[in-house]
């Protein structure tokens, strides 16, 4: 008989984990990492699971590893804070300790620079995060099947599946998918009449995986296991015998079928030929192309191929009831019988099932205590509950709390609806929720509340429930317009358990409601997705609760189609992720701000960065940069004239150096929801812009205003005088009347200490006002993305007539030699008045040059990518993503500040694109406009020219040094 605690007697139960405070976090879905490795760890075996050390670099690492030689696995970020995954590996092995090292890469860069720079033979392996926590799982049970697999097959018979993929985007995505597959049908084929104990340690039987990445290797284990091999995945090309082999995977696969007939046998390729040449083996064939590759792979381990609840019982071992989660336990403590609890606690039965869930705090604070030391069993239920309420305020007020409709209080941060993934907004919103908590920012500001807006997060199980209903998400994959999946989708059910749930959420939130996009790509360091999907506001003020909850129910749908909307699908199509990898969480947050009249909206709103990409004369880049507006953050979102200012020293604002500069570039509108609008339509649907005459009579103006004296030809703060009104924040920024930039500038540095990098945060805040204090809401965190060279890049001695464009203002270092056609738009030809009509020219001009996989310079005036069609040529990032190079120059009459719009700033740093700005004067470089006007055109609309060189350009861009040049052939 089958001694089933025999096997996987070697596990992974120490982990160090290397990474940023924020990469940890955005892993752990708001602290529930372990839980989440721990709801699969609980399937293998009840009394054992893996402690997570976390520790930010490698010094700490090497410390660590020499007090404490027990760890079974270190798992490193690629990049820490003083080195790189290669060289901490070898330094952990010059120490003398040979423990495991996987890496994990964040972004594709990452994953390139490590492989092209670096030896990584000493890593045990590398895989990539795309935002699927499983991974982690993964890599450990990789290992631990390794180690365990000559044991389990020796008394078990246990079988194994051999992966081979030398990809590692690939890799990370199938290995994730077949060990969620492999648990969840191995546990379905187990009895029901089992108790959960013997289900836990019957999982341990489950089918072993070794993942190969060479055809020697997978060959090697097939000798040495093939009579336990029952399935083999395999891709075509990859190395054998030191080589890249072409038809490898085809030569491995026929080799284990003449020696096993029976093995089931997966081929992949994005090679569609390929799936002749599987066929003929009688292989299964994955097209590593399809948008629905990892559903595919799925479906063959189920047709070819083939956590645990809290038990109560008597002290007789009869079960009484069970609990899956923290709150079902507190419920059930309430009603079972005392002796169970007696039972339970003497044996620490508690203990453990909630160290399990990375409940650790609560763990120890049950563990010291014996039955004995109570009067009574009811003194220790009392007890025990009064921990677990305790333990469930203090985590609400650090991490999203799951909802209860009984229980919900608006007050409470962020709160959960339905399972899965929260997405990357909903992750940067709840790990901006943690800085607050952790810092005690709000203790040196009193008087202010500094808080998150109140939001819950529908997860992405919901999303998954929602495309389940009648083909949905085959429709929605498929390139149907975009109309017609949203109409789809509105007239799709929506998840009953989801509305009863944002039924009780209306009930007691009754103030207006920003809906946002949180999909699982979006605000990701590799590719942030800003701007991609959908945001919609409601007023959520009409006294019939039902036509609220239809209203919102209708709106999360709407974000849900933008998911598959043409321009989200051509943005994942320039980028490495496949449309079926990307899930939305949708995030509906309490809207900042104040009603006045039929308008609601913030007396401020805005942008900051603790990075200031175009520092002024005297100013540091670290100093960072705050671009605030009067009203909705639409404003400062879209590129509209808004205030700029280095929060280190606000009174130096540089826009306002000059009254012709001040008058050009300062806000005169601000948005506002009217809150007699009804039903959403368009994601701007009720956001109307108001002129700032309606500013000074709501009574917002005061602190925010001052006025343009025509007598004077000069600017006065304040608004006591008559004449033309000015966005300045006069008497915040010069008199602290508020004090902005200060907090801001205090919560940048702990933003930036917490991610281990640069940062970018969302606010918006209202001034103290008839006895309401003042607040400032933090409703967005996430990394900003910076260019990381590894070399300093010299511009060297250029004449100017050789340069087509030199710049003093310039993103992103190294050179670009390739580049031999420019799309310009015309400086001297171009209007204004047709910059709409010119940006879908140029978006026409990028699909063509893209379909010919040609990169291409990108030349225009104003800003790029401004919603404000006025200042400049308003495109989407898809209808220029194409560009390898972008310029942007001023206007013949007027200058604007340089683009750092946020959504259009993320797409251009995070897609490494070169950037050169010209501002109209001579002081920050030129363009050569006589030089691209004696050039031919390929073809040519209105103002817009495609010229094509008969040899390439040169670019030469200093990260250090701000400069950048663009030599002519």
């Amino acid at each position: 008989m089958i001694d089933f605690q025999e096997l996987m007697q070697q596990r992974v139960r120490r982990v160090l984990l290397i990474s940023t405070l924020y990469e940890s976090f955005i892993m752990s879905e708001e602290g529930r990492l372990q839980e989440t490795l721990l709801s699969q760890f609980l399937a293998l075996n009840l009394s054992q699971f893996p402690d997570i050390f976390r520790v930010p670099n490698s010094a700490e690492a090497l410390e660590l590893l020499e007090r404490d030689g027990s760890f079974d696995l270190v798992i490193s970020s690629v990049n820490t804070e003083d080195s790189n995954v290669a060289a901490m590996t070898r330094a952990i092995r010059d120490a003398g300790h040979s423990v495991p090292v996987i890496a994990l890469a964040f972004s594709g860069d990452e994953l390139r620079t490590l492989e092209a720079h670096e030896d990584v033979s000493l890593l045990e392996g590398i895989f990539l995060w795309q935002g699927d926590v499983r991974i982690l799982v993964a890599m450990v049970k990789s290992h631990e099947d390794r180690l365990n697999i000559d044991n389990d097959t020796g008394k078990a018979g246990v079988p194994a599946i051999i992966l081979v993929e030398d990809n590692i985007r690939f890799c990370s995505s199938f290995l994730p998918t077949i060990y969620s597959e492999l648990f969840r049908h191995t546990h379905q084929l187990l009895s029901e009449g089992m108790s959960l104990s013997q289900k836990m340690v019957r999982m341990r039987a489950r089918t072993k995986v070794l993942l190969c990445r060479t055809y020697d290797e997978a060959w090697a284990y097939f000798q040495k296991y093939e009579e336990h091999i029952i399935g083999v995945v395999s891709d075509f090309e990859f190395p054998k015998n030191g080589k890249l082999e072409k038809h490898a995977g085809l030569d491995l696969c026929k080799r284990v079928l003449e020696a096993r007939t029976d093995v089931r046998v997966v081929m992949q390729s994005s090679v569609e030929a390929n799936r002749q040449l599987a066929t003929e083996i009688g292989a299964s064939f994955l097209l590593k192309g399809s948008p629905v590759l990892l559903n595919d792979l799925r479906q063959i381990l189920v047709d070819r191929f083939g956590f645990g609840d809290f038990v109560f019982r008597t002290p007789d071992q009869r079960e009484i009831d069970r609990a899956h989660d923290l709150k079902s336990l507190g419920e059930k403590i309430r009603t079972v019988p005392a002796e169970s609890i007696g039972y339970h606690a003497a044996r620490n039965h508690f203990s453990n099932w909630l160290k399990a869930r990375t409940l650790f705090t609560l763990a120890e604070r049950l563990r010291p205590k014996q039955v004995s030391d109570f009067e009574s069993l009811e003194h220790l239920r009392t007890h025990i509950l009064e921990a677990i309420e305790q333990i469930r305020l203090e985590r609400n007020k650090k991490v999203i709390a799951d909802f209860d409709r009984r229980r919900f209080e608006p007050a409470v941060s962020i709160t959960r609806i339905g399972g899965g993934s929260l997405g990357g907004k909903a992750r940067g919103v709840a790990f901006a929720n943690r800085i607050l908590v952790d810092s005690r920012l709000g203790d040196a500001y009193p008087g202010i509340l500094i808080d998150v807006p109140p939001a819950v997060v529908l997860g992405t199980h919901i999303f998954d429930d929602f495309l389940d209903y009648e083909w949905l998400r085959d429709f929605a994959i498929a390139p149907n317009p975009d109309h017609e999946i949203e109409k789809r989708f509105l007239a799709a059910p929506f998840p009953r358990a989801a509305v009863a749930d944002l039924r009780a959420f209306l009930q007691k939130a009754k103030y207006p409601l920003a809906v946002r996009s949180s999909s699982l790509l979006e605000d990701s360091l590799a590719q942030p997705f800003a701007g991609v999907y959908q945001t919609y506001f409601l007023p959520n003020n009409d006294r019939d609760l039902d036509v609220r909850l239809d209203q919102l129910k209708q709106t999360v749908k709407r974000v849900y189609a933008s998911t598959f909307a043409e321009q989200a699908k051509a943005y994942l199509g320039i980028t490495a992720f496949r449309l079926e990898e990307e899930k939305m969480a949708v995030m509906i947050q309490e809207l900042v701000g104040v009603q006045h009249e039929d308008r609601f909206y913030a007396d401020f709103a805005g942008v900051a960065r603790s990075y200031n990409v175009y520092p002024e004369p005297g100013h540091e880049a670290s100093d960072g940069v705050v671009a605030a507006a009067l009203g909705m953050g639409r404003t400062v979102v879209d590129g509209s004239p808004c205030l700029r200012f280095n929060p280190k020293h606000p009174r130096q604002v540089v826009g306002f150096s000059s009254v012709e500069y001040a008058l050009e570039n300062s806000q005169r509108t601000f948005y506002a929801l009217d809150l007699g609008w009804e039903a959403p339509g368009r994601p701007l649907a009720g956001v109307v812009n108001h002129p700032l005459e309606t500013a000074e009579h709501d009574g917002t103006l005061t602190f925010l205003g001052s006025t343009y004296s025509a007598e004077n030809d000069s600017i006065v703060d304040g608004i006591s005088r008559p004449g033309v009104r000015l966005i300045t924040f006069a008497q915040i920024l010069k008199h602290e009347a508020f004090p902005l930039a200060r907090l801001i500038s205090e919560l940048l540095e702990k933003c930036a200490t917490g991610t281990g990098g640069p940062v970018e945060i969302e606010f918006a805040g209202n001034l103290p006002s008839r006895g309401r204090p003042g607040r400032f809401g933090f409703l967005q965190l996430r990394p900003l993305a910076m260019s990381k060279e590894r070399e300093e890049v010299k511009i060297g001695d250029v004449a100017d007539e050789d340069l087509l464009c030199r710049s003093n203002m310039v993103l992103g270092n190294g050179r670009v030699d390739d580049i031999q056609d420019i799309v310009m738009v015309d400086k001297e030809t171009f209007e204004r008045s047709r910059s709409r009509e010119v940006a879908l020219i140029v978006g026409r001009f990028d699909a063509i040059l893209r379909k010919q996989g040609r990169s291409y310079l990108l030349i225009g005036v104003g800003r790029w990518g401004s919603a404000d069609p006025h200042l400049g040529i308003p495109v989407g990032w898809n209808q220029i993503c194409g560009a390898g190079v972008i310029v942007e120059c001023g206007f013949r009459d007027f200058q604007v500040a340089p683009s750092q719009g946020t959504h259009f700033f993320q797409n251009l740093t995070s897609s490494n694109v070169g950037y050169l700005t010209v501002s109209s004067d001579s002081r920050d470089g030129f363009v050569d406009w006589e030089w691209l006007a004696s050039l031919p055109a390929v073809r040519e609309e209105e103002c817009v020219r495609h010229i094509k060189l008969e040899k390439p350009m040169t670019v030469t861009l200093s990260g250090a040094t701000g400069e950048g040049v663009i030599e002519k052939p």
